[in-house]
């Protein structure tokens, strides 16, 4: 039976139920709370372990060693500790649940790994192309390598498991991050996309299922543990993953990621928004994700740590329906 691993969800939509206070529009985002709030930090980690999720993601999506030395006006070496010091507020929330947790055998997470969480070059430009992919000529795919080099350094350093690269809005920036992986022959890493609301394409243009399987296959050999997408509505998803692993034999399965936010969407005069008068709460699609072959599931912008035990709930239900029909199937 598969191995289904539940993500953590929206960190920033989380976090402020801690603070309080207004998080997006802040060129560091959630990154700026390692500095200033690293207390709401743990919180917000442990809110999702709570929840049952057996990956944390690490916060340091919109984190890098420029963003901190330009907002905060700390120094390179001091940037790169920020980073690394993500994880040990990570790494102090696990620990914390764990103590809380000990002696109970029913919980379905006993074992939390940690994931660091890499963002996209565009999150870093502050002018939403890491919605569309359209950096200019000028970023080169040796531009990008530089740029997330120096945190993916501070984060393997610093032991997460592996990294999620994600929101990833082009092909360019997926393929780069795919070579730069063979500098770290010891770590592993999810590939998510940013994807359009044709369910076909990345944001770039790009055919998501032509790039994604083809870095999935030129990666090195095991690093990537999943493909997948994020950071979208619920509803788009099958139809960019449908039909990887239709005929898929063991050996050719390719696990997948999926993390998608409520299915609202921002805008920077509105903020988030519901859209339509028809609604389905993500955990409803669950069941059919799964079928498709996703292993990792979780949340995005816009979900809560009350969203990831919906899911959790979902993810138990369908491994014990596929758990009877395999008894059924001996008998």
């Amino acid at each position: 039976m598969a191995d289904i691993k539940v993500l953590d969800g929206g960190f920033s939509t989380q976090l402020s139920t801690h603070v309080g206070e207004k998080i997006d529009g802040d060129p560091l985002w959630t990154a700026r709370f390692l500095a200033t709030n690293p207390e709401a930090v743990v919180a917000t980690h442990l809110d999702f372990l709570r929840a049952g999720s057996d990956i944390i993601q690490t916060n340091t999506y919109q984190a890098s060693v420029g963003g901190f030395v330009q907002y905060l006006g700390v120094s390179e070496e001091e940037s790169l500790e920020l980073i690394q010091s993500a994880v040990d507020l990570t790494r102090k929330a696990i620990t914390m649940y764990s103590k809380e947790t000990r002696g109970n055998g029913n919980i379905p997470n006993n074992k939390p790994v940690i994931v660091g969480s890499c963002g996209p070059y565009g999150a870093v430009l502050h002018d939403a192309s890491e919605y569309t992919g359209n950096y200019g000529p000028e970023v080169t795919p040796e531009v990008m390598s530089t740029w997330h080099r120096p945190r993916i350094d501070a984060l393997t350093a610093a032991g997460v498991d592996f990294l999620a690269l994600e929101t990833i809005p082009n092909q360019y920036e997926a393929r780069a991050l795919i070579e730069l992986l063979r500098e770290y022959p010891n770590t592993k890493a999810w590939l998510s996309f940013s994807c359009s609301d044709d369910g076909k394409t990345i944001v770039d243009g790009s055919n998501f299922q032509e790039v994604a399987l083809d870095c999935y296959k030129k990666a090195p050999s095991g690093q990537i543990v999943a493909i997948g997408v994020n950071c979208l509505a619920p509803k788009l998803v099958a139809s960019l993953l449908k039909g990887v692993n239709d005929k898929a034999e063991r050996r050719d399965f390719v696990p997948l990621v999926v993390y998608p936010n409520s299915g609202e969407k921002y805008t920077v005069t509105e903020g988030w928004k519901r859209e339509g008068t028809s609604w389905q709460p993500l955990e409803d699609f669950v069941p059919d994700w799964l079928d498709l072959g996703v292993q990792y599931i979780g949340g995005c912008c816009r979900t809560y740590a009350t969203d990831i035990t919906k899911i959790r709930y979902e993810v138990n239900r369908w491994q014990k329906k596929q758990a009877n029909s395999v008894r059924n199937h001996v008998k």
